[in-house]
């Protein structure tokens, strides 16, 4: 049942503004109160709305520092997987088009893109899906409120608009689902005010230009990847590997085909310093870790991808003594994604240990609802959880990395089976197809249960999805010889894996 109000009512005055305050009888103003209105936040306010809580959802962005801002969902929605993918597909469209002549297409004239366009159909994708949000938030009976969040004791929040104006919220429980944001090097001169971030990159009204992108996480890849395949001159400068926490073998594979493709890798390097030049380029200065030799370029645009902090500085908890972890700042949570203090929870990008992926917070947040309205008990499952690297040839995996697994098991106690295969449609295009891959790390003896599985290649995604459900069910490797593939496919070639690496045999693919 929705909480009820009751309480002698009255007015204050702080801070020259009027806020309003009441003497609680043990009641609050809301079941819930979830601050972030991003997809975990706004998955977990609107569950709880329908299992008959009284929900609102707090959610304020910051601009970036280059003065960026955006609506209604956070990461995913504005900055992250779907402005993203869109110029991934952007890109992979500028291929398809130089394989169409191939298969016959007359094609007059030079072929170009224009990132205006582009740009501009993306961010009005973007902002339907904000309006689309707000419109959900009200059809579900949550309250959404435009204001900064922060704790003021395991029952109250304090509410801060854009114009100063505190208003003040009482809840039996609170949930903390303020994702992170991008992190810019604090040590290396000119890094912030002559570079951008992916709060940036998406929302650019004219093109990027010559672009040097900093780091080597996915995040890195994947923007690299995109400005390539739209004709931009790209470089990646690499500190040290590149997807660290993924199967190395994989990111070589996904580096060596970008590297084909065209994107410039500055490997074992480090920036140093940025400098605007009065041309109005940007000048990066940058020394080779292994050599010690000194670089100089110029670019139009440094886009920084060098890791994320979370947003837990701004939310009051030291106030209560949330307990963070010292080093990352996440906030320390158990399974039920409890914190430190009683009726305060956090889950998604924030919590310690938690991945940051867009789905799964979605489907903690339903959860944590459903847990806080007493409807059910069941935990956030955080093993075989699949993704997808979104780079020119794509990379999917569920699972343990080889590495891990050999951690965990043993060398002696894993078995790995593999294939090189070249997808029909590279065929008549004439691509190359040395980096197309498929990896399924098994125990070894027994039933071979399937560990891990890795796949590079087109619509990696959409192939892994499908075997993420057979690992869920505990899929071993003779389940995968008893599946029988759909022809042609890049996915059948999964379920025809036979040759392990153990055997030193050629593992690529014949036939068709």
């Amino acid at each position: 049942m929705a909480a009820l109000w009751r309480g002698k009512h009255r007015w204050k005055r702080s801070d020259c503004f009027r806020v309003f305050s009441r003497n609680l009888t043990g009641k609050y103003d809301y079941d819930l109160v979830v601050i972030g209105g991003g997809s975990g936040g706004l998955a977990c306010s609107k569950e709880a709305a329908q299992l008959g809580q009284k929900v609102a959802v707090l959610d304020y962005v910051e601009p970036s520092p280059k003065g960026t801002k955006w609506g209604l969902g956070g990461t995913c929605v504005n900055v992250g997987c779907i402005p993203k993918k869109l110029m991934h597909q952007a890109a992979l469209l500028g291929t398809a088009v130089k394989d169409a002549k191939k298969y016959g297409w007359q094609i007059p004239g030079t072929v170009c893109h224009d990132w205006a366009t582009m740009a501009e159909a993306v961010q009005n994708h973007v902002r339907s899906l904000n309006w689309g949000h707000r419109v959900q938030l009200q059809d579900k009976k949550v309250k959404y409120l435009n204001l900064r969040g922060s704790l003021v004791d395991e029952h109250t929040i304090k509410g801060l608009s854009k114009a100063g104006k505190e208003t003040i919220l009482t809840a039996k429980n609170i949930v903390i689902a303020t994702g992170g944001r991008p992190k810019y090097p604090t040590n290396i001169p000119g890094a912030m005010e002559h570079g951008i971030t992916s709060d940036d990159i998406f929302w650019l009204k004219e093109s990027p230009g010559k672009t040097l992108v900093v780091g080597a996480s996915y995040v890195s890849l994947e923007c690299a990847g995109f400005l390539t395949g739209i004709g931009l001159d790209t470089t990646v400068m690499v500190r040290s590997i590149a997807l660290r926490g993924f199967d190395q073998q994989m990111a070589g594979l996904v580096t060596d085909y970008m590297e084909a493709y065209g994107t410039k890798f500055a490997w074992k390097s480090v920036p140093k310093r940025v400098d605007k030049l009065s041309t109005g380029a940007v000048q990066v200065t940058w020394t080779n870790t292994q050599t010690g030799i000194e670089h100089r370029d110029t670019f139009d645009t440094v886009l920084w991808a060098v890791g994320r902090a979370p947003e837990t500085k701004a939310v009051g908890l030291d106030k209560l003594g949330v307990e963070l972890n010292k080093e990352t700042g996440k906030i320390v949570v158990a399974a039920d994604d409890a914190t430190s203090v009683p009726n305060i929870y956090a889950f998604g990008d924030i919590g310690e240990g938690r991945p940051e992926l867009t789905p799964t917070a979605i489907k903690a947040g339903k959860l944590l609802a459903r847990r806080l309205a007493g409807q059910s008990s069941e935990l956030m499952n955080y093993d075989n959880v699949p993704t997808t690297v979104f780079t020119p040839l794509e990379y999917s995996c569920v699972g343990l990395s080889e590495g891990e697994a050999e951690k965990r098991h043993g060398k002696d106690g894993i078995e790995v089976y593999h294939a090189f295969y070249k997808p029909l449609e590279f065929t008549v295009a004439e691509r190359d197809a040395t980096q197309c891959y498929i990896k399924v790390v098994c125990e070894r003896g027994g039933s071979e249960k399937i560990l891990g599985l890795h796949f590079t290649g087109p619509n990696a995604g959409e192939v892994t999805q499908g075997f993420a459900l057979g690992l869920q069910c505990g899929a071993t490797y003779s389940h995968l010889l008893r599946t029988v593939g759909i022809h042609p496919t890049c996915a059948e070639e999964v379920v025809k894996v036979n040759i392990t690496k153990r055997s030193g045999l050629d593992a690529t693919v014949t036939g068709c």
